[in-house]
């Protein structure tokens, strides 16, 4: 039995110690943020936020992670209360075919924990290990910028979109 805390709430599974923390997710505890995706940890569909930190959990045995918080996208809000982050993709209409929201909003959620005030590249930089098949990039940035409160004219100054 491995004993994990996930979104606040302490669960035992019994799973052996090598499993990816995904499939622990999404098929022992019914979680659907997490996505599969490539299996390799480069898309990012399946991220996790753990101990702070975006992390990939198609590769991470879930015995490496058993004393850490982990954060998934039910973690940060409800549907009538979503989390701020995910406010502004509602508002900006961010999403599209969904299979990259989960990484977005977590990679950018850990992003922004740690650097509240970060310039526009940086951003761009710390998101572009995320795979996003539909193309709808701009309206996340969009989002991610009015959550971070960033402004448009900023955006605009550094060179972007």
């Amino acid at each position: 039995m491995i004993t994990l805390t996930v979104n606040g709430a302490r669960r035992q599974v019994d799973v052996d110690p090598s499993t990816p923390l995904l499939y622990v997710l999404s098929d022992e505890l019914g979680l659907r943020g997490p996505k599969f995706g490539c299996g390799l940890g480069q898309c990012g569909a399946c991220t996790a936020i753990i101990g702070g930190r975006a992390v990939r959990t198609c590769i991470t045995p879930v015995d490496t992670v058993k004393g850490d918080a982990i954060t998934t996208l039910e973690g940060l809000g409800t549907p009538e209360h979503p989390h701020p982050l995910q406010q502004a993709f509602i508002d900006e209409q961010a999403a599209q075919c969904g299979f990259c929201l989960n990484a977005v909003i977590l990679t950018a959620k850990a992003f922004l924990d740690e650097h509240p005030h970060p310039t526009e590249p940086e951003l761009q930089q710390a998101l572009s290990g995320v795979l996003c098949r539909c193309f709808v990039q701009h309206r996340m940035f969009a989002a991610i910028r009015k959550y971070a409160g960033l402004s448009s004219t900023a955006h605009r100054a550094e060179g972007g979109q």
